[in-house]
């Protein structure tokens, strides 16, 4: 994503072809459609849970003062008779996720969940679906907005007739209190990504930009470019590189990302290949397994929400050495579950670009379910619901602007609101810099195109730029 990356006519065309061949905050997601039998192949009739946005065992969500969730009990065929099951709240589901993942989160205090109809799912005989159960939660002031905790579910099955695998009998939802933090969040729902060139931006500059009506930041999540994946030849071992730009804003994220983060924007910690033989795509299991590790650790250390995973500028081996295997969406995949599983209360964006282009499913697990955002490339629009099944529409990110370079500019602001309209809810705007030559008649108009159309909304515009001070 490097604002020198341009893509020739040639190339254009060669992706077009390919492509056209391939054919949580608390909001209620469009789910693009999920087809079980991929991924069910027994004879059995089972069982599983599924949260309002299709995960299974695990799901996330944000609220403040309030807020609720909705679940669903699936089949994998069609009952021949009315089938239930309970969902209740049960901490054992935790201990041993604790134990398993060597995590230590806390539950979220049972007298602070309700669980609507007893907890009773049921399942009407020639359906494979039942309807909604509402689980709702509170705040009571006692919880830490920096902190995650556990919602414990565990499904008691008394029917003979539904098996429910022992994979599938408990769903964690990770919780995040931010009752004391401000938000982000517009009425329309959509999502401005803004990922920030720090080796020449100050990720400050976030802050500039507010919509008059609502007086809310015109940003909600910004992505730090990048941190690298590298290879250290002494060590023997995948890692994270930060070239000096990117240390000193972590080093220092009191003075360059708490501010962002008290305003409720998300920050991300982008990585990208550096011209060596370690890329996103092209790790074995266990070397992938072992770099979830390194992940986790850099967004507890300074407190990132989570990462946004960019396929481009390694220089791989052929053939494939010790711990690594040839690119491939599947290697990509086991990547990016791996870290999902290793935090699942972060969030796990990709750039759908060469192994990330489409992930296919991880361990019975469809992409939707560990990857929470699709960026598309600069002026691509299609859907995206055959590259990552699952996902939902309102995460997928349309018609990509690179700002720098100008290009995906030439969107209008008509096709920024049909997108809008059509539940695709999320925008991606790269290397924006207020300090740029010529900004206010470039950048800042494209910013005033995306406010009209996506919040229906003026862009207010402080003109008091952070320069880079570092």
């Amino acid at each position: 994503m490097k604002y020198d990356r341009f893509i020739n006519i040639q190339t254009f065309v060669v992706m077009f072809f390919f492509a056209s061949c391939l054919i949580a905050c608390e909001e209620n997601f469009e789910a693009s459609p999920i087809n079980e039998d991929n991924y069910i192949i027994s004879d059995e009739l089972l069982g599983y849970l599924t949260s309002q946005e299709g995960k299974r065992t695990v799901s996330s969500v944000e609220f403040r003062d309030a807020g609720s969730t909705l679940f669903y009990l699936n089949t994998s065929k069609k009952v021949s008779q009315d089938c239930s099951v309970t969902l209740v709240y049960d901490e054992t589901a935790l201990d041993a996720y604790n134990i398993k993942n060597q995590t230590d989160y806390k539950a979220f205090p049972e007298r602070c969940v309700t669980i609507d109809n007893g907890g009773k799912l049921t399942i009407s005989a020639e359906y494979r679906k039942s309807e909604a159960l509402k689980i709702s939660y509170r705040s009571d002031n006692s919880l830490n907005a920096e902190d995650t905790y556990v919602i414990p579910l565990v499904i008691d099955s008394k029917s003979t007739e539904i098996t429910i695998p022992l994979s599938e009998q408990s769903h964690l939802i990770f919780v995040k209190d931010l009752t004391s933090i401000p938000d982000c969040h517009k009425s329309t729902g959509a999502q401005i990504i803004s990922c920030m060139e720090v080796n020449d931006t100050n990720p400050l500059n976030n802050l500039c930009f507010t919509l008059k009506n609502s007086n809310k930041p015109l940003i909600d999540m910004v992505i730090l470019f990048a941190a690298n994946i590298n290879y250290d030849t002494e060590k023997q071992k995948v890692y994270i590189y930060n070239n000096p730009n990117v240390q000193h804003l972590l080093s220092n994220r009191k003075k360059y990302l708490k501010p962002l983060q008290d305003r409720g924007m998300k920050v991300l910690l982008g990585i990208v290949g550096n011209h060596d033989r370690a890329a996103v795509g092209n790790l074995a299991d266990p070397t992938a397994k072992a770099f979830a590790q390194e992940v986790k650790a850099m967004c507890e250390a300074y407190q990132l929400d989570g990462v946004f995973m960019d396929d481009e500028h390694s220089s791989e081996m052929h053939p494939a050495p010790l711990g690594f295997v040839d690119s491939s969406s599947k290697a990509a995949a086991r990547l990016c579950y791996e870290i999902k599983q290793a935090m699942p209360e972060r969030i796990i964006a990709v750039y759908v670009y060469k192994t990330t282009y489409s992930l296919p499913s991880v361990d019975g697990h469809l992409a939707g379910e560990y990857v929470d955002y699709g960026i598309h490339d600069y002026g691509r629009s299609s859907d995206l619901s055959g590259n990552y099944p699952g996902m939902p529409k309102a995460h997928m990110a349309l018609w990509s602007q690179e700002f720098h370079n100008q290009i995906g500019t030439e969107v209008t602001e008509e096709q920024l609101r049909n997108a809008r309209n059509n539940g695709y809810l999320s925008h991606m705007i790269f290397a924006m810099d207020p300090m740029r030559q010529g900004f206010e008649v470039s950048e800042l108009l494209e910013m005033q195109k995306i406010a009209k159309a996506y919040f229906d909304d003026e862009l207010v515009y402080d003109g008091k730029p952070y320069k880079k001070d570092w």
